[in-house]
This record gives C-alpha cells, sequence and structure tokens, in this order.
C-alpha cells in the first residue's frame, strides 16, 4: 500500500448533505413564480490535515460559510437551468484557495413533470481548480 504524500489534497473532503432550500429556478413560468424546494449535496476536496493537527478553523474551510454561499444562491435571483445554478455555486466554493475541486448535486425534490408522481430531478457537476 502506497503511503500517503505530505500535503495531498486529493483524498480530504468537506461533505455537506441534505440541504433543502426554496428558490425559484427552472423554465416553466410557473417554477420561477411559484418556487420549489431543492436538495443540495456538496463534495469540497482540500487539503484537511492542517486543521487535523492544529483543531483552528483558520485552517479549515467552515461549514457555515459554505452553506451560506449556497443559500444566497438557491434563495437569490432564479436562473433557468439546475446547472447554471450548479454552476454559479462551483465558482463561488471554488473562490476559496484551499478548494481543488467541488462537486455540487442539486435535486428538484417535487419536479414539475405531471406524469411522475414520485422521485427527483437534478444534476450533479464536478468543478476542479485549473492548474497554472
Amino acid at each position: 500500500m502506497m503511503a500517503r504524500q505530505v500535503g495531498s489534497r486529493s483524498g480530504d473532503r468537506i461533505l455537506l448533505r441534505g440541504l433543502v432550500f426554496y428558490g425559484y429556478h427552472g423554465v416553466n413560468p410557473e417554477e420561477q413564480k411559484l418556487g420549489q424546494r431543492f436538495r443540495v449535496d456538496l463534495t469540497l476536496w482540500a487539503d484537511l490535515h492542517p486543521a487535523a493537527a492544529s483543531d483552528d478553523l483558520e485552517d479549515t474551510i467552515s461549514y457555515a460559510t459554505i452553506y451560506e454561499q449556497v443559500r444566497t444562491i438557491l434563495e437569490g435571483p432564479p436562473s433557468r437551468l439546475l446547472e447554471h445554478v450548479a454552476g454559479r455555486i462551483g465558482q463561488a466554493l471554488l473562490a476559496e484557495p484551499r478548494v481543488v475541486r467541488v462537486r455540487v448535486r442539486i435535486l428538484k425534490l417535487d419536479p414539475p413533470i405531471p406524469t411522475m408522481a414520485t422521485g427527483t430531478a437534478g444534476v450533479e457537476l464536478v468543478f476542479d481548480r485549473p492548474t497554472t
């Protein structure tokens, strides 16, 4: 088995699951007028070993900060496509220098599809920090 490289960030992750927001995103006029519930699941890749050693919030990324960034986007101005909403979230979270990759999953909890009695509809996008 290979030893973990010091400073390697590939395996460390911050997870936020099941965040629910009410927003007005969608292609249909009813979605932008009436709104609906969205569930967001996030994975952020970052080097978490400094925080593991120090027990200091300054050495990691605050869950509360992540939550507020996502809430501002989901509850803010509407987008027609979930892909666009996920893109806005991904770019906002990559603005944190310690984040090297983000996975954003957004689900419509009650999608406005008349023949779809149960289930969800959504997208999942992955964003990587550009290499320089």
